[in-house]
């Protein structure tokens, strides 16, 4: 049986599909048919990219590294500098350029950062501008979701997803001793679909959504714009200002481009899903030297590579913070290691909150409960492409390194508490899906009734359907245990459910 409160809560979920399988506020975002096939899915969350890792040789170096020097000011009484890129060993196929045919203003913008500094930038430095570059960067023009995009999360899957979601926030609201206000919070919410059908969800809770600030950190102008349509927002005069409002609760909505400028002061409820994939990574690689952190360089040609920086990089610090978090068993299994400053950062933050203000965090994504090693990918069009191949035009992502934030959080304050990870599977199945979804298959037809088994297995299942019986190149791939789920709580809640 399902433990209470959530219970108690998803019995009064509304018994039928959004739309007849079409979620609320996006007209276009999930539709029954046609079935995604398995690269769709596996271009999001597998971990080995299609190139193999570049080798790193630490023993000789190429002609064109001796010849890329930077020279310091040229005097007869001063010292001469001489600062050499190692490019020796590093992966770098003769077949595969990675200049696009015609450059892009960001490949331009990256290249002029490089020229500029005569040397290479690190890859977080990449992926930051091929991200989230305010002119050029891949998620601030585009609306990059989906099956017309580049890749499909859970809340695009089913409507279940983002409605056990709201089941989790409104146990955690009562454990929270139901306030009369407070904040919540996603971070990242894509086109907005999660937060949607939890709002859809939970509206015969009034006393929950009433209680609601909703606040999107968001810095795509372009997205933001989409979330606005999906939360159907309106803009309403109240005295002498102007606020937003979704019509789905009657919420207030805002939007911030950073947690921080969320202002403080209310209890708060936190979803992160599929954003700290997305933050900069540092790479590093070890060799004879120890370790070397991986850079973005020109090669002679004009084109894009990998390097290893001959000198010590400032982010070695990082790498050094997150070596004291492993143990040397651990250590001496990997030789290249993933650092995110950037989810460190986030998770003091999220730490630091809930400890003033009370509440939580909710974070699902996938990664790894330990050192992350070479996960970087891009994906075009739900297929892997190479790194470095037109930036801007691919989804850059890595996995998650969860120990990571547990450490971060942790340190941050002795007021929280941290639980998990455990998997989506155990998350979703643990808040109820299974009675959610056969609540929702005695009110649909046969067409429905094959999505939503679809995309039940998608979420919690592992590895290919079993029950499928259409095309091979068309069968439903489970992410139930790609995906891992975290939460950080404010101690004197005691556990979350259903972390208990």
């Amino acid at each position: 049986m399902l433990r209470s409160p959530a219970a108690a809560l998803l019995r009064h979920l509304p018994p039928r599909l959004a739309g007849c399988g079409v979620g609320a506020g996006s007209p276009t975002r999930r539709t029954l048919t046609p079935y995604i096939s398995p690269s769709s899915f596996l271009a999001r969350f597998s971990s080995p990219p299609p190139f193999p890792p570049p080798q790193a040789s630490f023993s000789v170096r190429d002609d064109e590294a001796e010849d890329d020097k930077l020279q310091g000011p040229s005097s007869d009484s001063g010292p001469r500098l001489s600062i050499s890129v190692d490019r020796a060993g590093l992966y770098n196929p003769q077949e595969h350029s990675h200049e696009a045919p015609l450059d892009s203003d960001l490949v331009k913008h990256l290249k002029s950062i490089i020229k500029f500094r005569s040397g290479p930038i690190s890859v977080a430095e990449y992926m930051e501008e091929v991200l989230t570059n305010p002119q050029s960067g891949y998620y601030m023009n585009r609306d990059v979701f989906g099956e017309s995009g580049d890749f499909i999360t859970s809340p695009e899957v089913s409507q279940m997803f983002g409605e056990l979601i709201g089941v989790w926030a409104m146990c955690l609201w009562e454990q929270m001793g139901q306030p009369e206000k407070v904040n919540l919070i996603e971070l990242g919410p894509g086109r907005g679909t999660l937060l949607a059908d939890l709002l859809r969800g939970s509206a015969k809770f009034v006393n929950f959504t009433k209680a609601l600030n909703i606040n999107l950190v968001e810095c795509s102008p372009t997205l933001q714009k989409v979330q606005y349509n999906t939360l159907k927002c309106e803009d309403e005069s109240v005295g002498d200002e102007k606020r937003t409002v979704s019509k789905l609760c009657g919420a207030p909505v805002y939007w911030h481009a950073s947690l921080e400028q969320v202002p403080s002061g209310l209890p708060t409820i936190i979803v992160a899903h599929e954003f700290f994939d997305a933050l900069p990574i540092h790479q590093f690689q070890k060799g004879s030297r120890g370790w070397c952190e991986k850079m973005v360089d020109l090669a002679g040609d004009s084109s894009f590579r990998f390097v290893l920086s001959p000198q010590p990089t400032a982010s070695l610090i990082f790498l050094s913070k997150r070596c004291q978090w492993a143990s040397p068993e651990e250590l001496e299994k990997v030789d290249q290691i993933e650092v995110c400053p950037k989810a460190m950062e986030i998770s003091e933050q999220i730490a630091d909150r809930i400890s003033s203000d009370g509440g939580g965090a909710l974070i699902i994504d996938y990664g790894k409960n330990g050192i992350v090693s070479d996960s970087l990918q891009a994906i075009r069009k739900h297929k892997f492409v190479h790194i470095l191949d037109d930036p801007g035009s691919a989804d850059l992502s890595a996995y998650v390194d969860f120990a990571a934030i547990k450490h971060s959080a942790k340190e941050a304050s002795d007021d929280i508490s941290v639980h998990g990870p455990m998997t989506q599977s155990q998350l979703l199945g643990s808040l109820g899906i299974n009675f959610r979804v056969e609540a929702l298959m005695q009110n649909c037809d046969e067409k429905q009734a094959e999505s939503l088994r679809t995309g039940y297995w998608r979420l919690v299942g592992d590895g290919e359907a079993p029950f499928w019986e259409g095309p091979d190149e068309q069968t439903p791939i489970g992410m139930g245990s790609r995906y891992l789920a975290m939460a950080i709580v404010n101690k004197k809640q005691g556990s979350p459910v259903p972390f208990e």
